[in-house]
């Protein structure tokens, strides 16, 4: 066999030496090496084969038959003979076959089905670097079957970017690298001016920079076709529409992973002699794949990335940056065949500040395939696999909860009858799911018409090129027909064309017969996504089951529309869009989420209205069904609901009266002169006994008026250990008033525990000769002097002393600013008065 001349060949003698003596090898070669086509038909020489096949995992399906068709091209052959692919759907392959390219599911399932790959003798992991969570599940089961069952088993790991001596170091497993054959690559950057007249905002930046950028690469080069990154298919479409003036000459093509084989054929060859292609790809042509011709890539900086929150439990598509490293891979499609030029569509200092790699999928994806698969293959504890990053504990955690409500799952974690045929039907577990309960309920035919739809790209879109209505029941009906269900919505025929061939497979492996039933759609999506069950809130927002909030108008649904299966959610996580969503009934929600349900008796406490509200709801999560008013809620609960509310405004929140605060302030006197035998009344200490000195007065109160009645003193009495005689003794020792020597009783102030204050007339204490005490006697009073104004004239806590010196200067003073009240030169023998002199005939 003569293998074609491309830099890979000359690492093939050490590759095929190393595999010769070890089962697991690494091999890190560049983009355009040729090691996805040459390494696995050089490894059909291998003594070791013993005749089995050899598996090549290939990330993605126009890849995974692109390179079946270019390795059989080599050999002379049709697809199918000694070289085939299988991937859902489809499946070229033969008793001849012997490298079989195939795509991440169907290894996990070959895997699954015979965990000792019986006449298998490689697995090669093609495009590692990728890090896909089914790349990482595949490599980890084929590693624990080797470890098992077959140490006679290569596994070859092939990547072009990844650091593949961490990747050696975490196999035990040596290193073979590869030589490139990269031809020298212009880069050209945005220039910082042009970057600040463009939007920021991705799809309005592509729509209007890239189609310029593409016509000024055109004029600049007058030969050499032009490869376009773009991140999604309306970005494609966009951009399609604006380059329509092109001359003649030029081709416009769009390559993604759901055209038809003939089409993504069309966009791979090589333009026909006098003409030129421009290919407007998603991130799908950056590795594997060469597109015959290219010479100038146009990169648009972005692809579209599935994101999930384990804190709301929801995947979103968001259109983000790209990695250094996929943009230095997308850069280098341009020197794949000969000297090339690369546009990127944003500055060199952006690009400084790209990540160089995106975190691998296993740590940002919903976990609930993989859950499913360790289940199946008896590994309950993920850490018994070996991972190059192993999956988040609390994401597994989530996604096996799911696959509890899905019931693929038993409560302990074991795989049931149904999870085992979810697994089998080639689908992701809640799209299995889906499958199997439509067909259950009587509508399989149209289940597995949503369950195709749900995986591809959507068969609707806007003539406008805008946003397309969600409602689901629009897709089922034009699937069914064929035609555009409302006015301005064009069908994608080619879509259209797929999602019926799914469907067909699907009903086939499930059985089902039937038509398709649009208004069903609610009630399935509902049973693939039960933690997106929804409730309208506003005219354009529901709530989903979660609690999470998404946007949804109501403008494309009835206004009897309440409850929503939401399918797909797009933006950010805070508030997302539902892109597709279906209505569903009261009564279908009743009738098969009713084990999902409660009712319970919810008390809580209404800041508007200042009371206790409570009410009797049926709830599923977060949506509620019913609600009525409960006339007499449980007392226990009232009181809690009330302590609670105290909880969280502070004790100072009470509408303490005047009595209480100064009680309060007297026990906190006493606690900190004699703490073991006065009770703590600290914020903190009375917040953490609650219970026990304020729930007893809050029987029948449900408002804060209702609250302002109680007798909080009673309440900070009852905390006295001695009962009554400790309250005699409460008022001999912190007295609440003092009488002074004109009879008047004067309120203590007790605020600051450290100095209680007695504020009085200057003029009722002549005759006192000495500073009242409290606290029997251990803690003298801070007298607070007034004139006969209430002002304060002087501050001891001396008052002998006061008498003999400093009165004199306050005499002189008070007797100028208050001539008609009395100022006896000896106070120490004086008579205390209140008034004047004239009122008391002096």
């Amino acid at each position: 066999m003569l293998l074609p001349d491309l830099p890979i060949k000359d690492s093939l003698p050490e590759l095929l030496a190393t595999l010769e003596n070890h089962s697991v090898a690494v091999l890190q070669a560049p983009p355009g090496a040729g090691k996805t086509t040459v390494v696995p038909l050089a490894l059909l020489e291998a003594a070791w084969r013993e005749g089995g096949r050899i598996l090549v995992l290939e990330p993605r399906r126009l890849a995974a038959r692109a390179a079946a068709t270019r390795m059989a091209q080599l050999l002379g052959e049709p697809v199918g003979q000694t070289v085939g692919y299988r991937m859902r759907l489809e499946s070229k392959v033969s008793a001849r076959t012997r490298i079989e390219v195939v795509t991440e599911v169907i290894l996990t399932r070959q895997l699954q089905d015979d965990p000792a790959l019986e006449g298998v003798a490689a697995v090669l992991f093609d495009e590692f670097h990728e890090r896909s969570l089914q790349a990482d599940l595949g490599l980890a089961l084929a590693l624990d079957a080797q470890n098992v069952l077959r140490p006679d088993l290569r596994i070859l790991v092939m990547s072009a970017t990844l650091d593949a001596d961490r990747l050696g170091s975490w196999l035990g497993a040596p290193v073979v690298r590869s030589l490139g054959r990269m031809f020298p690559v212009e880069t050209h950057y945005l220039s910082p001016q042009r970057a600040a007249t463009v939007s920021r905002r991705p799809h309005e930046k592509l729509q209007d920079l890239a189609p310029a950028i593409i016509r000024e690469a055109l004029q600049h080069h007058a030969t050499g076709d032009v490869l376009v990154f773009l991140p999604g298919l309306a970005d494609q479409r966009r951009v399609a529409d604006k380059l329509a003036s092109l001359p003649n000459h030029i081709d416009i093509h769009v390559l993604h992973g759901e055209l038809p084989a003939e089409q993504q054929d069309a966009a791979l060859r090589p333009a026909p002699a006098g003409r030129r292609k421009v290919v407007l790809a998603t991130s799908i042509a950056e590795t594997s794949l060469t597109i015959e011709g290219v010479t100038i890539v146009v990169d648009g900086g972005y692809a579209r990335v599935p994101r999930f929150e384990p804190r709301t439990g929801l995947t979103t598509l968001g259109t983000e940056p790209v990695s250094q490293a996929a943009a230095d891979q997308r850069r280098g499609r341009a020197g794949r065949l000969g000297p090339g030029t690369c546009y990127r569509l944003w500055t060199e200092t952006e690009y400084q500040e790209l990540p160089y790699h995106l975190a691998p999928e296993i740590l940002t994806a919903d976990l609930s395939p993989l859950a499913l698969e360790l289940a199946l293959w008896g590994a309950r504890d993920a850490s018994a696999l070996r991972w190059l990053d192993a999956p988040p504990a609390p994401a597994l955690a989530q996604a096996r909860d799911l696959l509890v409500r899905l019931q693929a799952l038993s409560p302990d974690g074991l795989p049931t009858a149904h999870g085992r045929a979810l697994a089998g039907l080639g689908l992701a577990p809640r799209l299995a799911h889906l499958v199997v309960r439509g067909q259950e309920t009587g509508h399989g035919a149209t289940a597995c018409a949503l369950a195709a739809l749900l995986t591809e790209r959507d068969i609707l879109r806007p003539a406008d090129g805008s946003f397309g209505p969600p409602d689901l029941r629009l897709r089922l009906e034009a699937l069914a027909t064929g035609r555009a269900p409302l006015p301005g919505l064009v069908p994608d025929v080619a879509a259209v064309r797929r999602v019926r061939e799914a469907a067909a497979v699907l009903r086939n492996r499930a059985g089902a017969k039937g038509e398709i039933e649009p208004d069903v759609a609610g009630l399935l999506a509902a049973f693939a996504y039960p933690d997106r069950l929804a409730q309208r809130e506003t005219p354009e927002r529901v709530r989903l089951v979660s609690g999470q909030r998404a946007t949804l108008p109501g403008e494309f649904f009835s206004q009897q529309d309440v409850f929503f299966a939401v399918a797909a959610l797009d933006g950010v996580a805070t508030q997302p869009r539902a892109s597709l969503a279906a209505p569903l009934s009261k009564a279908e929600l009743e009738q098969y989420f009713a084990e999902q349900m409660e009712t319970r008796d919810e008390v809580r406490w209404d800041e508007a209205a200042g009371r206790v509200t409570a009410r009797r709801l049926r709830r599923l999560g977060a949506l509620v069904l019913a609600d009525s008013a409960l006339p007499n809620p449980d007392p226990e609960v009232l009181m809690a609901t009330l302590l609670e509310v105290v909880r969280a405004g502070g004790v100072g929140r009470l509408p303490w009266s005047e009595a209480a605060t100064q009680l309060r302030e007297r026990l906190a006197f006493l606690h900190q002169l004699l703490p073991e035998a006065w009770p703590d009344v600290s914020e903190a200490a009375l917040l953490a006994g609650l219970e026990d000195w304020l729930g007893p007065y809050l029987t029948g109160v449900k408002s804060w008026a209702e609250l302002g009645r109680v007798d909080f003193s009673e309440a900070l009495l009852s905390l006295l250990p001695g009962g009554w005689a400790q309250r005699q003794e409460l008022d001999r020792l912190a007295p609440s008033h003092l009488e002074v020597p004109t009879g008047s009783r004067i309120r203590l102030d007790y605020a600051d525990p450290a100095a209680p204050i007695l504020a009085v007339r200057l003029q009722e204490v002549f005759g006192l000769l000495d500073t009242p005490t409290v606290g029997g006697g251990r803690v003298p009073l801070t007298l607070h002097l007034l004139s006969p104004g209430y002002r304060p004239a002087q501050v001891t806590r001396d008052l002998r002393s006061f008498w003999t010196s400093s009165y004199f200067e306050v005499r002189k003073e008070l007797r100028g600013r208050y001539p008609k009240h009395y100022w006896p030169e000896n106070p120490l023998e004086a008579q205390a008065i209140r008034g004047t002199k004239k009122q008391n005939g002096l």
